[in-house]
């Protein structure tokens, strides 16, 4: 993922635990839902939804700037996709 915050893109799901390289996580709170952040092993980060309504759901992206502000880019354009309804970024 690179450019503008318009640019950044999601890939929703459940991170299996051997995407995680075991590190510890830390959290962000993003237009009021909190989020885990995880290095993922592959010089990516991982973002888990703590505050959603589906345990362990969230997404995944590389390489990881670091940025702050990057970080919730990508988490505002990822809670922009989700349905309300179901808590899931649904299939056309």
């Amino acid at each position: 993922m690179t450019g503008s915050d318009d640019e950044w893109a999601a890939s929703p799901g459940a991170a299996p635990s051997s995407m995680t390289d075991g590190k510890p996580a830390s959290r962000l709170e993003v237009d009021g839902e909190d989020f885990e952040l995880r290095p993922d092993g592959f010089g990516g980060t991982h973002y888990t939804w703590i505050s959603g309504p589906n345990p362990g759901y969230g997404f995944s992206t590389s390489p990881t700037s670091g940025s702050l502000e990057q970080h919730r880019a990508s988490i505002r354009n990822f809670l922009s996709m989700v349905d309300p309804t179901t808590g899931y970024i649904e299939d056309d």
